[in-house]
């Protein structure tokens, strides 16, 4: 099984094939999932203290904050396939 990962900012690569959305951090119902990660411990904070632009809900449940924008985040997703 072939691996492609993606950089979401900083350093930090995630596996692109685990990704299921990317979505802004705007809205009540993507707030919710957030806390509701955060308390199950299945969030990580990747954004080194900058604000939340981007969140990427992967297949094994785990919620990734990302400081880069949803749309530049897709366009990776798009070029490692």
């Amino acid at each position: 099984m072939d691996v492609n990962l993606i950089n979401i900012g900083f350093g930090n690569i995630i596996a692109a094939n685990r990704v299921i959305a990317v979505v802004s951090p705007e809205s009540a119902p993507i707030k919710r999932i957030i806390q509701e990660a955060r308390e199950r411990g299945m969030l990580i904070d990747a954004t080194y203290g900058r604000r939340t632009r981007a969140v990427i809900i992967t297949d094994s449940d785990h919620v990734v904050l990302s400081a880069i924008q949803p749309e530049t985040v897709a366009h990776r997703l798009e070029d490692s396939k």
